[in-house]
């Protein structure tokens, strides 16, 4: 048991490391409005940044996240997932997701004993700003999570990360 915890404690240094570097491969990690391209480098999805920008968009005039999963149900565009039904948390992560400014933030989450956690400060988080093509604003995307952080005024609110 003591060699798999060894072992466990010295992948995990070495990705710590490698995020502080700024050369970890979880940054180059797709997510919906990117490809990765033969190099492994992320890459602007035109037709899906669309959506992307217009998802933005829309929650910043005012539309909450149901009804703009219901619109993006409604003109038959699958989810990230593939799925032709729209749900109120793939908006969220969405609207929450720093990659779409063309930054990275790693080490977001922490795991221990195998579960995983969200890092509220226990480890030191890394940005990397400029990493990829940007699809939206960094203005936008705090605009927006000042919007999310109003809109949660009765549960615990997520501190706005300043991007610019």
């Amino acid at each position: 048991m003591t060699a798999y915890i060894d072992k466990s404690a010295q992948i995990t240094e070495g990705l710590r490391k490698s995020f502080q570097k700024g050369d970890c491969k979880i940054a180059n990690r797709t997510c919906y409005g990117y490809d990765t391209i033969s190099n492994g480098e992320l890459a602007v999805n035109e037709t899906q940044a669309k959506i992307v920008r217009w998802i933005f968009k829309r929650y910043l005039s005012g539309d909450s996240m149901g009804k703009i999963a219901a619109a993006l149900q409604k003109q038959g565009i699958p989810s990230p997932t593939g799925k032709s039904k729209w749900n109120r948390e793939a908006i969220s992560k969405l609207l929450s997701n720093e990659k779409y400014t063309g930054s990275v933030l790693l080490q977001k989450t922490l795991s221990v004993c195998g579960a995983q956690f969200k890092n509220e400060g226990e480890l030191a988080q890394v940005l990397i700003r400029n990493h990829h093509e940007a699809i939206i604003s960094a203005d936008d995307f705090v605009k927006v999570q000042r919007v999310k952080n109003e809109h949660a005024k009765s549960s615990v609110q997520e501190p706005v990360m300043k991007l610019s």
